[in-house]
């Protein structure tokens, strides 16, 4: 896991390959044996590797978001707000499950923040999102994660940079 962690790195820019069915299995699987508060599970997760809807969805910010219609792979992060008081962490572990995973199957991904961002001065990303998919109503979106083979290489961070200081000793 360490060696995981160490690797693992905001990946933008994605080689023009398609991910196996298989892979994407794993993915789904990983993210459905995320830990919950009490168990609720109040995610629901989109996988989505339509070119066209990736465009879409690759629109939802004014900035940070352009990257994903590169990607061979977006999944978006939702859920039911009346079903757990703590759906925002819920979905946040589930989220950082997937990264992980698909770190571990030579994936490289990158978070894209949705809750509380804006698509433009009128609209959140969050509205634009729930329409672009047709989401119900009441379905709360935390975020999107771009998937997909890399095409950029990153060092990992070095442990000499790493904050020391924000771990605080009783």
């Amino acid at each position: 896991m360490l060696d995981i962690l160490r690797d693992r790195r905001s990946i933008r820019k994605y080689k023009d390959v398609k991910i196996d069915e298989q892979i994407i299995d794993q993915l789904k699987e990983a993210a459905l044996r995320s830990p919950s508060s009490r168990g609720v599970n109040p995610w629901r997760l989109l996988f989505i590797t339509d070119k066209d809807m990736l465009e879409v969805l690759s629109r939802a910010k004014q900035s940070g978001s352009g990257f994903l219609k590169g990607a061979s792979l977006g999944v978006v992060v939702i859920a039911r707000n009346e079903e757990s008081d703590v759906w925002i962490e819920d979905c946040s572990i589930a989220s950082i499950i997937l990264q992980l995973t698909g770190q571990s199957l030579g994936l490289g991904s990158c978070w894209i923040q949705i809750r509380n961002r804006k698509h433009n001065d009128s609209q959140t990303s969050e509205d634009y999102i729930r329409k672009a998919l047709d989401l119900p109503e009441g379905s709360k979106v935390e975020c999107m994660i771009a998937f997909g083979y890399p095409d950029e290489i990153k060092q990992p961070h070095p442990k000499s940079e790493l904050e020391y200081g924000k771990i605080l000793e009783s």
